[in-house]
């Protein structure tokens, strides 16, 4: 085989594989890292120009398979996700954090960093950009959520949600909504005893639920119903 081709042989079996690391059918996805920076619920910072968009399909669906994608970056300090997603209406009445945001339209990501303990956190934001931030002890399918102590300064979760299309208010008409928010490692102690590094494996799984003609759910790793199977999370891993 001559250099010349040999070389590009391998640029393309590189590039197949990073691409194939990034869809949503595959049960890892690589994290990049970043520095840190104010999330505004738009998600315009150049720092997400780092990263690669990943589809999250319908589990349940009901109505229009609306298009739904995520990005992920870390810091030394946290873990940033932006989340996009189309829409016609905001089914959100809930103005209140740690309602049951499930009940209507949300995104919820799950974070499970160490795998020898059934425990890991969820953490749920509505359009109106009330959140849930709990951690869920899961024993043999019998699980609580427990909400932080002393839930204030660089512990808090920093967040912020937007709209395209239509404004921002219940029942709102619009064409998507966007969710951006910032986990601090603080927050996930002692699950999370030190910044992950490049290499660190924690296994986790990325969701929406939409009411807008009946219940639709879409999810990075299927589940078979219940969104606290965690055996069934994929992995990310970071860069």
């Amino acid at each position: 085989m001559k250099p010349a081709f040999f070389f590009v042989a391998i640029l393309l079996s590189l590039i197949g594989t990073r691409g194939f690391a990034q869809k949503s059918d595959s049960t890892t996805l690589f994290v990049r890292r970043t520095d840190d920076f104010q999330v505004n619920g738009i998600g315009d910072h150049a720092n997400w120009a780092k990263t690669d968009w990943v589809r999250i399909t319908p589990q349940e669906a009901a109505g229009k398979p609306y298009t739904t994608k995520v990005k992920l970056l870390y810091s030394t300090t946290g873990v940033y996700f932006l989340f996009q997603n189309e829409d016609e209406k905001l089914t959100s009445t809930i103005q209140e954090d740690y309602g049951s945001l499930f009940k209507e339209d949300v995104i919820e990501v799950f974070l499970w960093p160490d795998q020898s303990v059934p425990i890991y956190f969820e953490y749920e934001l509505s359009p109106l950009n009330y959140e849930l931030a709990i951690l869920v002890p899961n024993i043999n399918g019998d699980f609580h959520g427990w909400k932080p102590w002393r839930y204030e300064g660089n512990l808090r979760v920093q967040h912020a949600t937007s709209t395209q299309g239509g404004p921002k208010v219940s029942k709102g008409n619009v064409t998507g909504w966007t969710g951006e928010f910032f986990i601090p490692y603080r927050l996930l102690r002692p699950i999370v005893q030190t910044p992950p590094a490049p290499g660190t494996q924690w296994r986790g799984n990325l969701y929406r639920i939409d009411y807008d003609h009946s219940y639709a759910t879409w999810s990075w790793q299927k589940t078979s119903g219940s969104f606290h199977e965690f055996k069934k999370y994929g992995t990310f891993i970071f860069e």
